[in-house]
């Protein structure tokens, strides 16, 4: 099915319009902490800090968050998400706009949204599953993440007009607003019209099961490795183009948002680019990566604000190519029953990974100043993919992928191999009919 078959489908463009507000949204909040932490502090550290606190709740909760994932209805537990994101931008609001708003309300908060994403985004990864079928399902996490990404070219827009206009405090109210219309659009969507999703029968050790069914695949083992490598030295872009904004280019927030909108265009073309792949490779993924590394490392050195700027834009395609390469691959290769656990270990190594870069990001911008903090950072990127793809060669030497061993394989379907077929490969999931006993709740 084509992206545009797929927007004719009315419960995925209800789906899609949610992820576009959606990802609005999240920019728009982010964006604005960030730059309040700056005001409040004037230290790219402490927006460090900052990214930190939003991610490393990720390594805590999410794991047992996969499990609520894989046992409960993904509709359900989305909304419920969505609408904590929408009382923690009011509270900020509120805060801010009565000129009370303190360093540790920013912490204490981003914290919390913290928690509420480790939910939320396996959550939305196995719902568009529901909305689509397995068979649609790689066209559909494309044009997501493209869709997501045009979010984020006007989320950092929208909220650089309205902090530079009118302050953080409005742009936390506006936020609000957006996160409702998300709501509402998700409450549309008719479970009864959704595919069949195995549920998680409650049992003991389904959290180390997910673990396992990771550790047993060395692809899938290395591609999640290499997510949180990456998300650790390199997509880092609020504490580097909050610093770019405020010590190199003297744009401010206009700039700020600027940086951002200008890396969100080139992520739509990485993930429209991404989406036109006929098959998906692990060396793919591997190559993406690598592509990042030297993206990040030229921004870095380029000499005028223009060439800074189409940087800016290459560091965005090679971001979205490596994200929804891996994303992808994830979640085509892991077996419907165990999916939402492998994308809950798969998120928060990926945003645990950049809850650390951010600290790390931070504090080589302060020793060794904007630049030499990003060609930092992109070098070690550029090493850890190297790692990866030598570990792969490794163990493509030594063993299969999937040991016959695995306690899994009584259950699991074939272990995956280096290559994912493409979605007509697949078969389809079929549409979930109401029951007596869930009344078509999924």
């Amino acid at each position: 099915m084509t992206d545009t078959a797929l927007l004719r489908r009315p419960d995925f463009r209800l789906f899609a319009g949610a992820q576009l507000l959606g990802s609005t949204g999240v920019w728009m909040l982010r964006m604005a902490m960030d730059w309040l932490v700056l005001e409040l502090t004037d230290s790219p550290a402490a927006v460090g800090v900052l990214v930190a606190l939003q991610f490393l709740p990720m390594l805590v909760v999410g794991p047992l968050a996969g499990v609520l994932v894989d046992r409960h209805d993904r509709r359900r537990l989305v909304l419920a998400a969505q609408a904590a994101s929408v009382l923690i931008a009011v509270v900020l609001a509120a805060l801010t706009l009565g000129d009370v708003v303190l360093l540790w309300h920013v912490y204490a908060l981003a914290t919390v949204l913290g928690v509420v994403g480790a939910i939320d985004t396996p959550g939305r990864q196995v719902l568009v599953n529901e909305v689509v079928g397995d068979g649609r399902l790689r066209s559909a996490i494309s044009l997501t993440n493209a869709i997501s990404q045009g979010g984020g070219l006007v989320g950092p827009a929208v909220a650089g007009f309205v902090i530079a206009e009118v302050g953080e405090g409005w742009s936390f109210g506006l936020n609000a607003v957006v996160g409702l219309c998300v709501v509402a659009l998700l409450l549309a969507i008719r479970p009864h019209r959704l595919h069949v999703v195995p549920r998680l029968p409650r049992g003991p050790g389904q959290v180390r099961e997910g673990f396992r069914y990771v550790a047993a695949r060395s692809h899938l083992l290395a591609v999640v490795g290499l997510a949180g490598l990456m998300g650790a030295f390199g997509l880092n872009g609020p504490v580097v183009w909050t610093a770019f904004a405020d010590g190199v280019w003297a744009t401010g927030a206009w700039g700020f948002g600027l940086y951002n909108s200008v890396a969100a265009v080139g992520a739509v073309a990485g993930a429209l680019l991404a989406s036109r792949a006929r098959s998906l490779r692990v060396r793919g993924v591997v190559l993406a990566a690598a592509l990042f590394g030297v993206a990040e490392t030229v921004v870095a050195v380029m000499p005028t604000h223009a060439t800074f700027l189409v940087a800016v834009a290459a560091v965005g395609v090679t971001t979205l190519l490596f994200l929804s390469s891996a994303i992808t691959w994830v979640q085509l290769t892991a077996d419907a029953h165990v999916r939402g656990r492998v994308l809950a270990i798969y998120s928060p190594v990926l945003l645990g990974g950049h809850a650390l870069g951010g600290l790390v990001q931070g504090a080589l911008v302060e020793h060794l100043g904007v630049r030499g903090g990003l060609v930092a950072t992109g070098g070690l990127a550029l090493v850890s993919t190297g790692t990866v793809a030598a570990f792969l060669r490794r163990e493509l030497r030594r063993r299969p992928a999937v040991p016959p061993s695995t306690p899994l394989a009584s259950t699991a379907h074939p272990a995956p191999s280096d290559l994912v077929p493409t979605p007509a490969h697949r078969p389809d999931s079929t549409a979930r009919q109401p029951d007596s006993t869930t009344g078509g709740t999924p």
